[in-house]
């Protein structure tokens, strides 16, 4: 009887031990683009604010967004995306002289935002197919989002 008490003891104090992500709403700081694309996943629909420290080594565009991420591919699952409307766009390029997609290549970057898994529909002939797979973005609103913490390397 008492090995039987001890060992539900045991249980429930684990399971007090257990750790759980942050609320959607709190503010943490990640760096590994692995911990960022959990938290979102987990969090999702809603995503994760925090602020994020990431490698910049590849942009693009599409429409009217530049895309900075933290993988050569932007499709490959390890992928974070900092998603940059128009607005922040104009901003950034008249701040740094250059369009953001040239000038963050290579840079280490503070953004503070909401990290968001994102569905992403495959196209066939210009329309959507049912397949699909997701990527975690970060969309800026504002140029005071986002931080340049060192140089290239």
């Amino acid at each position: 009887m008492m090995k039987n008490i001890l060992l539900l003891l045991a249980f429930v104090l684990a399971g007090c031990t257990s750790t759980t992500l942050p609320p959607t709403t709190a503010t943490y700081p990640l760096t590994d683009s692995m911990k960022i694309i959990e938290a979102a996943a987990n969090a999702a629909p809603k995503g994760v604010v925090g602020e994020y420290t990431l490698r910049i080594v590849a942009a693009g565009s599409q429409g009217h967004f530049v895309y900075l991420n933290t993988e050569a591919d932007y499709r490959d699952q390890r992928a974070v995306t900092v998603a940059l409307p128009p607005r922040v766009i104009k901003q950034l390029t008249a701040y740094y002289k250059m369009p953001p997609q040239e000038f963050f290549i290579g840079k280490k970057i503070v953004v503070r935002g909401k990290a968001q898994r994102v569905k992403i529909a495959f196209l066939a002939e210009g329309k959507r197919t049912d397949k699909y797979y997701y990527q975690t973005h970060i969309r800026l609103m504002d140029i005071a989002q986002l931080k340049v913490v060192d140089e290239p390397v």
